[in-house]
């Protein structure tokens, strides 16, 4: 079973892919950064476990709320399922595809038969929308595509433990006949966005997290057990794995800049400009983290840390004027 007419969201982010595949079914098309900014997803999180193999810099709110926010906020109906049961689970999806409505799973990527370089990450997004006796037919994100699984990989890959996994979880969005102003939307979701980022409930979460990273940043090098592997791979995370460049800070630019344009508003036209610092300021820190990998040289790391303590108070500065408009 083959739903006709599929047409995959091309987007950077798994989780706005996934989503803006299932909105695009129903009809309802907004730009990537739209729907990140839409969804409220700017955040940062720093990350560090004796768990964990180096810590973790993430640049976006916490899974699963992405999506949720897009629905409540564009006045969507979103159902979302889990279980345990990986028949009911199967069943679930089934029940979706064979009444010609797409579905957004989440699983570890790991398992996926298209994916040439093989890691395990439990929060990553597809929207399935076909299957048959050997196959799951599904859309990823830019970089991967559409593609074909086994049946087997995407039961495997739903099914996966670990930090950010969900049980089989899936969704699906279909419309409840409400209506949507988008400009009030978009004033709204910034506001709720920025106080959000403004008040993290803990130190290493927000500009608050960002300012911990800067100290932090330089202990990892210090402990750092494989410094050559650690600092690219976090290099690459902030600039490739999804993020649109600069740790989702592209998204957030565009969607300002796009907002600006919609709503000429001008305090979205200088928010906007801001962005345009602060996303380049991340591509510093990336590149230095690069290099630290390269040399091995501890100045990098501490020019970064130094970044990373402006980024903290320009993006507070960003956030507090857009809690004006």
């Amino acid at each position: 079973m083959i739903i006709e007419n599929f047409k995959p969201f091309n987007g950077q982010h798994c989780e706005t892919t996934t989503t803006g595949s299932l909105l695009k079914h129903l009809g309802v098309e907004y730009s990537e950064p739209m729907l990140f900014g839409l969804g409220e997803g700017l955040g940062f999180i720093f990350w560090n476990m004796k768990t964990m193999d180096f810590p973790f810099m993430g640049g976006r709110i916490k899974q699963d709320t992405l999506t949720e926010n897009i629905a409540r906020n564009l006045n969507l109906k979103l159902e979302v399922q889990e279980t345990a049961s990986i028949k009911k689970a199967w069943e679930n999806v089934k029940i979706c595809i064979d009444s010609k409505i797409p579905v957004g799973l989440k699983l570890d990527c790991y398992y996926l038969d298209y994916f040439t370089t093989k890691f395990h990450f439990a929060g990553h997004y597809v929207a399935m929308y076909g299957y048959d006796n050997d196959f799951a037919y599904v859309a990823d994100a830019a970089l991967q595509g559409c593609g074909k699984t086994s049946l087997k990989s995407i039961e495997l890959a739903r099914n996966e433990k670990g930090p950010m996994s969900s049980k089989n979880l899936s969704y699906t969005i279909q419309s409840n006949g409400k209506s949507n102003n988008l400009k009030a939307t978009i004033f709204k979701t910034i506001k709720n966005n920025a106080n959000d980022y403004l008040n993290p409930p803990i130190t290493n979460i927000g500009y608050k997290g960002i300012l911990k990273a800067s100290k932090e940043i330089i202990k990892w090098f210090e402990n750092s057990k494989n410094i050559e592997n650690e600092f690219s791979t976090s290099a690459m995370l902030m600039e490739e794995a999804g993020t649109g460049g600069a740790l989702f800070r592209n998204l957030y630019r565009d969607f300002l800049k796009e907002s600006a344009e919609l709503t000429e508003n001008e305090i979205l036209q200088n928010a906007y400009t801001l962005f345009v610092e602060i996303a380049n300021y991340w591509n510093q820190v990336s590149g230095l983290f690069e290099e630290t990998s390269k040399t091995k040289d501890i100045r990098h790391i501490e020019k970064a840390s130094k970044l990373l303590v402006e980024i903290s108070h320009k993006e507070k500065a960003a956030m507090e004027l857009l809690l004006t408009i």
